[in-house]
């Protein structure tokens, strides 16, 4: 049994109008799919969506397929259940995906750059015909492949993420070196101390994975 790592790249054929719309409204981040199942053209799932709830709830207004729905909002974002019946772009996966020994493994990812992130457990060869029996217009890059059974983590915590992004923005892997931790502090409102405990360890987890998938 093998477990592989996907990134799916969708053009605006095969994107769904949610996936949509996390690509292009400026309200809304990502979408992490945390459980479901389809029943005869139906999907209904369970989500946490990076964003404003507004945003997405007018996308779902526009749906004619929509079912139901329930929003919570958090402080960072919300979480979605949503019952909706499946298009033509929804239904070309499900079929790629079914496969006799496939299994797909939660969270799924919805990124703002047009691609859905997903593992998927299996013997070899029906795995290979998951990437087969994608519609035209996905391409499929294979992340990563595991001997055993097992699911993609995220490499770095949000805070830690959040520092990172913050030292790249301040040039602090420029070469040379624009501006130092004490500006990374400076723009997460930190001591430096913290930003650099935070960029130390997000650096160690992200060049942790980067090694574990290429080697």
């Amino acid at each position: 049994m093998k477990s592989m790592h996907v990134s799916l790249a969708h053009d605006e054929e095969t994107l769904s109008p949610i996936h949509a719309a996390i690509c292009d409204s400026p309200e809304l981040e990502r979408e992490v799919v945390l459980g479901g199942q389809s029943v005869d053209g139906v999907e209904t799932i369970t989500s946490f969506v990076t964003g404003e709830p507004s945003a997405y709830e007018s996308v779902l207004a526009d749906l004619e397929g929509v079912r139901e729905y329930d929003i919570t909002p958090t402080d960072d974002g919300f979480f979605v259940y949503l019952r909706r019946e499946l298009e033509s772009e929804g239904l070309s996966l499900l079929n790629a995906l079914a496969q006799e020994t496939v299994v797909v493994v939660p969270p799924i990812e919805l990124r703002a750059d047009r691609t859905i992130r997903l593992t998927v457990v299996g013997h070899p060869a029906d795995l290979t015909d998951v990437l087969e029996e994608l519609s035209t217009g996905v391409i499929a890059d294979v992340l990563w492949v595991s001997d055993s059974v097992t699911v993609a983590e995220t490499p770095v915590s949000d805070r830690q993420l959040e520092a990172l992004e913050a030292a790249r923005d301040v040039g602090f892997y420029e070469i040379p070196r624009r501006n130092g931790i004490e500006a990374v502090a400076a723009k997460l409102d930190c001591a430096v101390s913290t930003a650099s405990e935070l960029v130390r360890r997000g650096e160690a987890n992200v060049v942790g994975r980067t090694l574990e998938t290429q080697l």
